[in-house]
């Protein structure tokens, strides 16, 4: 497959076989994106950028398991023969873990931080100055939910990566000593959400020389495999949210965002 011409931008979407992901590339390949799809499921991802477009000239896929070093490191290999650049990164795959389960709530955590961290970081060569990086969220990650000791450590604009990193360690040490509550720490779920938007503003304090704007979205609850049947907001109403994401004006960076519209950290 040749590269993507200029005139096309390329969106590039993880965990886009279902849900909102693939809600995601539908609506971006309506504005006129070429989309890459990627998820963990080969044949699922396959089928789902297929339905998308039969012809394969403007959906591609990739598969992309975003907790496995070797699979993001395959991705950045093959890119420049899927497109001659990435102007949007959508990350999109997570999982969510609410319980007690310590094996759920440490997987949740490198899922939906180091992940999309990961992938971010492999990728970024890729992305010209001006791109645009947008990282799917919820409200259950927003500093609210943590005690009141973590909040400030969290909230402090000028956290580096790898104090960042540091917390979520001691949110892993204490999941595995069984105070995680009297630590002040919330779900696994919303943790991993807090460290994500901890990491959008980082990420949009180091790129803003390069123009690059880096914005976190909250899709809203939403019926998803995730979100259940009794969620308020259908699939592509979400959607929609996180597509208003990609499409922020140029000097939008380092926020959070639900509708297009700034929420709270």
């Amino acid at each position: 497959m040749s590269p993507a011409a200029p005139e096309h931008p390329t969106a590039l979407v993880t965990g886009a076989n279902r849900g909102l992901g693939l809600e995601t590339a539908i609506q971006l390949q309506e504005k006129g994106f070429r989309v890459i799809v990627t998820s963990r499921d080969e044949k699922k991802g396959i089928a789902a950028s297929q339905k998308l477009d039969p012809k394969g000239q403007n959906v591609l896929y990739h598969q992309l398991d975003i907790t496995d070093r070797g699979s993001i490191t395959a991705l950045a290999k093959d890119l420049p023969g899927l497109a001659s650049r990435l102007d949007v990164l959508v990350n999109n795959a997570g999982i969510g873990s609410w319980g007690a389960d310590r094996r759920a709530s440490i997987r949740t955590i490198e899922t939906n931080y180091f992940g999309s961290r990961d992938v971010t970081d492999a990728l970024l060569p890729f992305i010209p100055n001006g791109g645009r990086i947008v990282m799917v969220s919820s409200g259950l990650g927003e500093l609210s939910t943590l005690g009141r000791d973590l909040r400030p450590q969290f909230a402090d604009p000028s956290l580096t990566r790898p104090a960042l990193d540091s917390l979520v360690s001691s949110y892993l040490a204490s999941l595995e000593s069984g105070e995680t509550k009297r630590s002040g720490w919330p779900s696994a779920y919303s943790v991993s959400k807090v460290a994500l938007n901890s990491l959008t503003r980082i990420l949009a304090r180091e790129l803003s020389p390069r123009g690059i704007r880096v914005n976190a979205v909250c899709p809203g609850w939403v019926r998803t495999d995730m979100g259940g049947r009794g969620a308020t907001r259908s699939v592509p109403i979400g959607g929609r949210s996180i597509v208003l994401g990609v499409m922020l004006p140029k000097d939008a960076t380092g926020g959070f965002y639900r509708d297009g519209k700034p929420i709270p950290w």
